[in-house]
């Protein structure tokens, strides 16, 4: 079999009727025509949802068969979720408000029949006035959040965070959240693709029904004690060309904002399976035939690389993201 190398893959476009076509306006990705995309899945082992490999000898191949033939040489020490790679990777565009929601917590999954999901979420474009319903409000009980989903206004429950580009928010599963009107992301999270809808906004879907929503399973999802979290903070520290800021430390997965100080080398840590995401500026693999990794584009580093190293460009930005 081919031996590994650095691993781009083809985009997964999903249809959102809170999408829009900004994925095409910042990142040149081939939205299909007409319609509102409001995810695209950049790395994703979902079941009828693998991502294909896009070049080199094993084009064609899609990642689940990379988990179920190369494990080790892809993943290392990595554990895999559920049988499958443990990360999913999406690019998020949010013309419209998402609906108001919860991911069911660990403790709480299995008995729910879905997945647990945290994640993070990093601003790559925010509209004036863009902001996120993250955790509740100071003092809101469980008793109040019940009674405002009878009388339709829950959002009310909902600690709001006014959002730029450049800003991250982590949210672990049980955290209730949606993403506000005008927001561009970067979301890394647990391979799952479980969501309880609390409340949508009174629309209707694409074929013009009110979406389900979940509110049994949301209320038993839910952390009543998560009150008015915060935006990501953290200073940067130096790196070898570079500066870096951590964004997320979780016994799931590590992620970190890397800018280099000029153009230049930077050397990323070896024998470790990890995700590079460019946010900005151009990212080139050193001694590899991987093409040019440009604003929106996603790499998958296999274990298996002795050395990594990143040439990028003076303004280049980029997400490293590893599991643990």
């Amino acid at each position: 079999m081919p031996a590994l190398y650095p691993l781009t893959f083809q985009p997964i476009f999903k249809t959102r009727v809170w999408g829009g076509r900004s994925l095409a306006r910042l990142y040149s990705k081939p939205l299909p025509t007409g319609a509102p995309i409001g995810e695209s899945w950049e790395i994703s082992d979902r079941p009828g949802d693998a991502s294909v490999i896009a070049h080199g000898p094993l084009a064609g191949k899609d990642l689940h068969w990379l988990v179920e033939n190369h494990r080790a040489d892809l993943l290392g020490a990595a554990r895999l979720e559920a049988g499958r790679f443990p990360l999913l990777v999406k690019l998020l565009d949010a013309q419209e408000k998402l609906s108001l929601q919860v991911h069911p917590p660990a403790h709480k999954a299995a008995e729910l029949h879905g997945d647990p999901k945290t994640e993070v979420w990093f601003i790559a474009e925010a509209a004036p006035g863009a902001e996120l319903y993250v955790g509740l409000k100071t003092g809101v009980t469980r008793a109040d959040f019940e009674g405002r989903i009878q009388n339709g206004n829950v959002a009310e429950c909902f600690h709001r965070v006014p959002v730029q580009a450049g800003d991250a928010m982590f949210l672990p599963s049980g955290r209730v959240h949606a993403i506000g009107a005008g927001l561009v992301i970067f979301e890394i999270q647990q391979n799952s693709d479980t969501t309880y809808r609390v409340f949508d906004w009174n629309r209707v879907g694409l074929d013009g029904q009110p979406r389900d929503l979940h509110v049994a399973q949301s209320l038993a999802s839910i952390d009543f004690d998560d009150f008015a979290p915060s935006l990501v903070s953290g200073a940067d520290t130096g790196g070898v060309n570079c500066r870096i800021r951590k964004l997320v430390g979780d016994p799931l997965f590590n992620v970190e904002l890397v800018r280099p100080h000029s153009a230049g080398v930077i050397p990323l840590p070896a024998s470790r399976m990890q995700i590079v995401g460019v946010v900005a500026g151009e990212v080139r693999i050193s001694g590899s035939s991987t093409p040019v990794l440009r604003a929106g584009d996603f790499c998958l580093l296999p274990a298996c690389l002795a050395q990594v190293e990143l040439i990028a460009t003076p303004d280049a930005q980029f997400l490293r993201t590893e599991t643990n």
